[in-house]
């Protein structure tokens, strides 16, 4: 008798290019009947494997959302071998993915630290925008009844989280969800500016408590959430502001989700406004932390495929370890992560 396929709704985080870690998650879940994807939430990095794996599930099944996301990091490989952010001959030589020492990174750095996007970049060229749209058919993103879709923006003059549906995706919306105000000017849409999702929603969880049946949310992370010790170089201090600002969001929906399986628990609240939401995590927290957030940007195709490799790594051991927790319990003590 064949193995009903377990249910899961995926929360994937942004992060650059660290989101080819990601990748090799989805490819590993792609890859295993046992598993159905119901819905996927994402940001950034997140977003755009969202919508090609919806695109593919479209065009040919899951088989084919693998080799489409597989076609898309590929492309924004080739696209940054023209790129001035590439890393120094002395990183190279020593294997350190980093772009710390790269002569293109640091004036790069220094100039946006002093001119708007509007001032260095006045023509809006994004060529991550060209890839997407290159790779993505946004029209089989619209009708895909596979699974649902949340992209996440952040309002730029309000700060609140907007959440973009799978049925009105377009190409602003998706590019809205991955802009760093330091490097693109907001993308408006419907005359509304939008930033990053990252400051409001990395990844949001909302969306899956009252649209989806399967209770279980696997969250996808990659920016790491602790350090052995506080940062003391100026770099270090800016890496780990970085990965505090772009984890908020999501420890603060984290605790919130604990706290209602508390008062669920202990009977506090009895109301189909609540659910007993099933919390999952694959991260990166041991293999990501030593990169630094410089590497975000770095889209060389040897480091694509590493991040891709550890992805399936991480994602084949835990369908291994947690595969029968799935609808049943959380895999991870939301208690503890709060602990201090």
């Amino acid at each position: 008798m064949t193995q009903q396929a377990k249910r899961i709704n995926l929360a994937l985080q942004g992060g650059g290019a660290h989101g080819a870690f990601t990748w090799g998650v989805l490819d590993t879940l792609l890859d295993t009947p046992s598993i159905e994807i119901e819905a996927i939430s994402g940001t950034s990095a997140g977003a755009m494997n969202a919508v090609i794996m919806a695109d593919g599930l479209v065009a040919g099944g899951p088989q084919v959302a693998r080799r489409k996301l597989e076609t898309f990091w590929r492309a924004v490989a080739e696209a940054a071998r023209f790129s001035p952010l590439q890393r120094s001959p002395w990183d190279r030589l020593i294997g350190n993915w980093s772009l710390d020492h790269s002569p293109g990174h640091l004036f790069f750095d220094l100039m946006t630290r002093f001119w708007a996007p509007s001032q260095f970049n006045p023509l809006k060229y994004n060529p991550l925008r060209d890839i997407l749209v290159d790779q993505v058919n946004f029209d089989n993103v619209g009708r895909c009844k596979q699974l649902k879709l949340f992209i996440a923006a952040t309002n730029a003059t309000t700060g609140r989280v907007k959440i973009f549906n799978g049925g009105e995706l377009t190409p602003d919306m998706v590019m809205a969800s991955a802009c760093l105000p330091f490097l693109f000017e907001a993308v408006e849409i419907d005359g509304v500016p939008y930033w990053d999702g990252g400051y409001s929603g990395n990844p949001p969880l909302f969306p899956f408590y009252r649209t989806t049946d399967s209770r279980d949310i696997l969250i996808v992370q990659i920016n790491p959430v602790a350090r052995e010790h506080a940062p003391v170089s100026a770099v270090d201090i800016l890496n780990r502001t970085n990965e505090i600002t772009f984890n908020a969001s999501l420890l603060k929906e984290l605790r919130a989700l604990n706290f209602v399986k508390r008062l669920i628990r202990e009977g506090t609240i009895d109301s189909p406004d609540y659910r007993d939401m099933l919390v999952h995590i694959i991260d990166s927290q041991d293999l990501l932390k030593p990169l630094g957030a410089s590497s975000k940007l770095n889209a060389e195709w040897e480091f694509l495929c590493h991040l891709r490799d550890l992805g399936r790594q991480r994602a084949e051991e835990w369908i291994a370890q947690h595969y029968d927790d799935i609808g049943e319990r959380d895999s991870v003590d939301l208690p503890t992560m709060f602990a201090g």
